[in-house]
């Protein structure tokens, strides 16, 4: 009698964490496909003729048997080779501040948050406060001397501002480096001394090998900021050839007559697809940088 109730209630305790499952995975879908949506209709505008693109009632999909049989190559192709906004231009310039961008704060970065977690030396954690202080200063705040002073040295008009001040740290990038780097042991930093190691070897052949997870983590949360970077391109940038694609995007839209929204929603999907690659690409790496905790076997 014993044994039949305790089995019951075991078969009852396993449904009951069956159905708390279903219903997360549930719910997660319900999410995913709410943030999924607006990705898709754009990417569904994207392929359509421009007379179905304010179609009521709306479609997913284009329809065939159109007037206009204008097809997802048209669309793109007419962004791609556009005569007034040249998105091939924008692409690299992109490109190269981002390149450029994402480089100093990794190496800059990186060398700071190692001074911050394995250095002791006085004033690490005052210096340290004031460095996370400077997260709380939004750009427009700073945007008025820093275009000041740029304007002084000369670099207005030209890609240096855009790039050049994170090969001098990035407060965000160094406080997750920080955080990653405390929780590799310190017995390895011994080992490593008793070996002969300085500082600089023991970042580069322990700290470094370890931090792969999260220096992806940073590259891409840093790349996709400066892809999608609009402000700062829009203040320090004075010609069009110099444009980036956040620019150009905008360009776009704003260009006299209607806007083709067929098109517009082309540019934009032109404009995301490399930031989804590189997520897409580094999914792993990035997910394993949220819960690795520096230990290897």
């Amino acid at each position: 009698m014993n044994e039949s109730l305790i089995d019951s209630l075991g078969k009852k305790g396993q449904w009951r964490k069956l159905g708390v499952r279903a219903g997360l995975y549930a719910a997660l879908v319900v999410v995913a496909l709410l943030y999924a949506a607006p990705l898709v209709w754009m990417v569904s505008t994207s392929v359509k003729p421009a007379d179905q693109t304010m179609m009521r009632p709306p479609t997913l999909l284009a329809r065939p048997a159109m007037d206009t049989p204008l097809h997802a190559a048209e669309n793109y192709s007419a962004v791609w080779n556009n005569p007034s906004i040249r998105f091939p231009l924008y692409f690299r310039n992109t490109l190269v501040i981002a390149i450029l961008a994402v480089t100093g704060v990794v190496v800059s970065s990186t060398i700071v948050a190692y001074g911050f977690s394995r250095v002791r030396w006085r004033g690490r954690g005052v210096l340290f406060g004031v460095m996370l202080a400077t997260m709380m200063i939004p750009f427009p705040v700073l945007m008025a001397p820093l275009y000041v002073m740029y304007s002084e040295i000369g670099w207005v008009g030209t890609f240096k501002p855009l790039w050049v001040p994170f090969w001098f740290g990035n407060a965000f990038s160094i406080f997750l480096l920080r955080q990653f780097f405390l929780t590799v042991p310190r017995e390895l930093d011994e080992a490593a001394r008793l070996d002969g190691c300085s500082h600089w070897g023991t970042f580069w052949r322990i700290i470094l090998p370890l931090s792969k997870p999260v220096i992806a983590v940073v590259i891409l949360l840093h790349f996709t900021y400066m892809w999608n970077d609009f402000l700062a391109p829009l203040i320090f940038l004075t010609h069009r050839d110099q444009f980036t694609l956040a620019l150009g995007l905008h360009l776009f839209q704003s260009q006299a007559g209607n806007t083709p929204w067929n098109q517009l929603m082309a540019a934009s999907t032109m404009v995301i697809a490399p930031v989804l690659l590189l997520f897409f690409l580094a999914q792993r790496t990035f997910v394993q940088g949220a819960t690795d905790s520096g230990l290897k076997g």
